[in-house]
């Protein structure tokens, strides 16, 4: 499985381990290039000129313009016989590991002007460039959340602001959920938030797993579900998503209060054990002593993610 951003060696016949053979450029760095030979153009450009900026065969020039423009990267305008190729709006190619931080600051920029459509090309573009999209939400999107949270507590911001940027940043993470990855029938996860308050949080685990591979089912805010009967659905729906009970069934409940984690962990708890492949991870704040039954208790989603790594690894 290639990572985000590159390119499936079925789509063009002269990749080899990312390489195209013959000129030695990764698929990276023609990314690059195509990036700095459009970004000033505002007539565009032909796939003939675009091959020789390059340097390498319009042939194969053509089937990289074709993927990046499904990609999102590029557009083109047909004129006559002539396609022209242009760079979409806000382009920008980041080099990884080391542009983390300053994607960071670059989206939060971006979020608290409530400028959502750049906010997006930010995350396209750390996708065009390779970056991992559980580090995306572990080191960006996570920590933009919590300095919105902090602007609306501190009166910064009111709650239409607030509203709006959790938009933006639902929908952000909505661009890594539906990032192609091979899932592992061996990793399974079901994720839900117990309060309005918490779903932001759900969603940047359930794009996290999503990264990595889990076949994620993302529930959402289940505060409406608080009644005596929500055991038995949780067991039907166990029974739906997770039929064959391959490998490991994790549950990860957010929650803004112990009430809410403790009313899931008491709906789980009867289903998990059950089944000692149902771990049961609650993230949210937990008085010490609290004496609710589960297999993790974090308040950090990378500590959650990690440990649920490390377990699944463990089931091989």
């Amino acid at each position: 499985m290639p990572r985000a951003g590159e390119l499936k060696t079925n789509f063009i016949p002269y990749l080899c381990d990312g390489m195209v053979m013959g000129r030695g450029y990764s698929t990276e760095e023609i990314r690059q290039k195509l990036i700095t030979s459009l970004r000033d153009s505002d007539t565009g450009m032909s796939g003939v000129e675009i091959s020789g900026r390059v340097g390498i065969s319009r042939l194969t020039m053509t089937k990289y313009l074709k993927v990046f423009a499904a990609e999102g990267l590029l557009r083109q305008k047909n004129i006559g016989n002539v396609t022209l190729w242009f760079l979409e709006p806000g382009q920008e190619s980041f080099s990884f590991p080391d542009d983390y931080f300053k994607v960071a600051e670059l989206y939060l920029g971006h979020l608290t002007k409530c400028a959502k459509d750049s906010a997006y090309s930010v995350i396209r573009n750390c996708i065009h460039s390779g970056a991992s999209a559980s580090r995306l939400v572990l080191e960006v999107v996570v920590p933009a959340s919590a300095a919105v949270q902090e602007m609306y507590d501190a009166g910064k911001i009111g709650s239409a602001e607030q509203g709006l940027m959790g938009v933006i940043l639902s929908e952000s993470l909505q661009i890594l959920v539906q990032l192609p990855v091979v899932s592992d029938a061996e990793k399974n996860v079901i994720v839900l938030a117990a309060d309005s308050q918490s779903v932001i949080l759900s969603e940047a685990a359930s794009a996290a797993y999503h990264g990595e591979g889990w076949r994620v089912w993302h529930l959402g805010d289940m505060s409406h579900a608080v009644d005596v009967l929500f055991d038995i659905d949780f067991q039907k729906l166990v029974g739906r998503v997770w039929r064959q009970k391959p490998g490991l069934l994790a549950v990860v409940v957010f929650s803004g209060t112990y009430e809410g984690l403790n009313f899931f962990a008491d709906a789980v708890n009867p289903a998990r054990k059950k089944s000692g492949r149902i771990k049961l991870i609650l993230c949210g704040k937990m008085p010490k002593n609290a004496g609710i039954e589960c297999d993790m208790a974090s308040g950090r989603l990378e500590e959650v993610l990690q440990w649920s790594k490390t377990v699944s690894e463990s089931q091989d």
